[in-house]
Parts: C-alpha cells; structure tokens; sequence
C-alpha cells in the first residue's frame, strides 16, 4: 500500500536530517509523527518514527557522566563538512587522518587499533573539512554504533591497500556490511541525503553517503592507476578514486581539492555596514542555497528579521540589493540588513 506521504511530512522529515542536535531532531520526529498519514501503508514508518523518538527521548533524559561515562561515538560536524574514514582492517586510514589533520591518531601493524572515533580537522585554504577515522569495518569485529557515528556525515573516505593480498575480499564485504547497519555508499556526488524530494520508499533513518575510494600507500605500487583499476574491478566497486601515500604525501594535496569542488562548498563572507569584510572567516555552504541560509548560520534572529542584504562579487554590481532566496555563490560578500 503507498504511503502517501504529504508536503507536510517531508518538510518535517527534510528538517530532520538536515539536524544535527538531539532536542532539535526530538522536535522534527514529533512532528513527522503527527503529519503522517494514518494508515496501513505508514505502520511500520510509524513505528520506526515512535521507536526513535523513545530512543532520542532517553538520550536527552539520561543524566551527563562524568568519568566513565565511555568514549563519544558521535561528532556534531564542524568546518566545511563532515567526512567519514571507513574501511577494513590495516588500510592506513589512521596514518592517513593523522597526515591529514595532525591527529596523532594511533597507529599500528595489527588490525582493529582504532577502537573508538577520532576527529581532526584538514585545512583547505581559508576552510576546513572534519575527518573522522573510524574503527575498521569487519565481520571479525563488528561495531554496533557505526551506523549512528555516521548519521552526520556529509561524505566517506573508502580507504584501500591494494597491496595486501587480501584486499579484494576485504573490501568487497564492507558495502554489504554496512547495508546491513542501513548504510549505503554512492558514486553520486554531491548527494543531499537529507532533501526530502523523493520519500515514498525511503527510509528516513538510512544513512547514504557519496563516497571516493582512497588508494594508500601509492608510493609502493608500480603501476598504479593499473593496480587500483584492476581492484576495483575485482572488487565490484563503481566509485570515484584517488591513490595518495600518508608517507610521501604524494597526492594528499588533491584530496582537500577534491573534496572541495565536488560537494559544492560555497563560501560566503559578511560585512558590518560601514567596515570591510571579514574575508577570514567564511560561512560554508553548498552549491544552490541561498542569503537566507547565510542569515540562518550568522544568527537565527537575524534570519527571523531579514528584510534585505547588499551582495558584492556575484550580482551584476557591487553593493546590489538581493533578496531572501537569492542563489549564493563562492566568495560572495553579504552585507546583512534587519
């Protein structure tokens, strides 16, 4: 039976994933759950709905610990975007993060050393992008909180060794392994896996994430653009690549690029009537939004009060008037009227 799902729901549910704190993703499921239409197709949704808000509920009811409390499994993302490091065992994903991002995130020639998240931030320009090295994904060592260290992330870093001769197997089983946690890596970027457009069969609790795959330790192969082909192949794997080495630091310097150019970062800068810019510190957003959006990150009063703002670099003269839902573009500057 279809669902049917209304305007209304998937204006809820779009807010939903687009939220990244807990009281804040408690208010949008509430909300899903009194737009939803009532009937047998939407059961199973509404248990899911009834099941996470129980599950959001007793997070934020649940008194804070302090020293044992356990490790933190999920990171609020910072910076430009949220970038996931997974793969299996013995890749060079931690040597890589710490290449990276200068983590000091411990290494070692035995599988599993990463046991927990480490987050650390890799410069590009005037931005950054939050790296998380997760734990290996691995049947012999499963991880029951992957899924939800994932949920905020913009984007994944599949790392590889395709010098190990046990690299096919490996890497084939984690996409399935991470099916099974309702993890789904794409080709496709970017990928808004929070707008909302297309949700009659969708499951607003999956987690889909565009995906580079990431050949390591580029300096000991001979060949290779050859060798990752060939892997990839015999992996059944369909995605974008990129082969570095965290020891040389050959093509490390393409990564933040890449990345940069391919989730569509847009940075917009602000400026007090009457002073200059601050072209410091950019706000981050993504290709197709708007001065709105700007308004909301600087202050939601300002986005509540917004009448106008005056743009300089991508309108058709400095200091032009623009509206609420003008398309901003990289290295725009706003100046913000209430």
């Amino acid at each position: 039976m279809p669902a049917n799902l209304t305007p209304a729901y998937k204006a809820a549910e779009k807010a939903y994933r687009r939220a990244r704190e807990p009281a804040e993703q408690l208010e949008c499921l509430r909300e899903m759950l009194r737009e939803i239409p009532k009937h047998k197709g939407t059961d199973h949704l509404q248990a899911d709905i009834k099941t996470r808000i129980k599950e959001v509920t007793q997070e934020l009811s649940a008194p804070h610990k302090t020293g044992g409390g356990g490790p933190q499994t999920v990171f609020r993302p910072e910076g430009a975007g949220q970038i996931a490091l997974v793969g299996p065992p013995n890749t060079g994903k931690s040597a890589l993060h710490d290449r990276l991002t200068g983590s000091h995130a411990a290494t070692g020639p035995y599988p599993f050393t990463t046991q927990f998240p480490q987050p650390g931030m890799m410069p590009v320009e005037d931005i950054a992008f939050q790296l998380i090295d997760l734990p290996a994904v691995s049947s012999e060592h499963p991880v029951p909180w992957l899924a939800n260290a994932l949920q905020p992330a913009d984007a994944c870093l599949l790392v590889v060794d395709v010098t190990r001769p046990d690299c096919v197997e490996q890497v084939a089983a984690v996409p399935s392994l991470l099916g099974e946690r309702q993890v789904t890596l794409t080709r496709c970027w970017p990928v808004d896996t929070r707008n909302g457009d297309d949700l009659e069969d969708h499951d607003p609790f999956s987690v889909t994430l565009p995906t580079l795959l990431v050949a390591t330790k580029g300096d000991l192969m001979d060949d290779a653009e050859g060798e990752v082909a060939t892997f990839c192949e015999l992996a059944g794997l369909d995605l974008p690549t990129l082969i570095v080495s965290a020891t040389t630091g050959g093509g490390l310097a393409s990564l933040g690029e890449w990345l940069f150019r391919h989730l569509g970062v847009v940075r917009v800068y602000t400026k007090i009537p009457g002073r200059p810019a601050d072209m410091g510190r950019p706000f981050c957003l993504r290709a197709g939004e708007t001065v709105l959006d700007v308004a909301r990150l600087v202050h939601k009063e300002v986005a509540a009060s917004f009448r106008y703002a005056r743009l300089w670099g991508g309108g058709d003269f400095d200091g032009q008037q623009v509206g609420a839902e003008h398309v901003v573009a990289d290295g725009d500057v706003l100046e913000m009227h209430t």
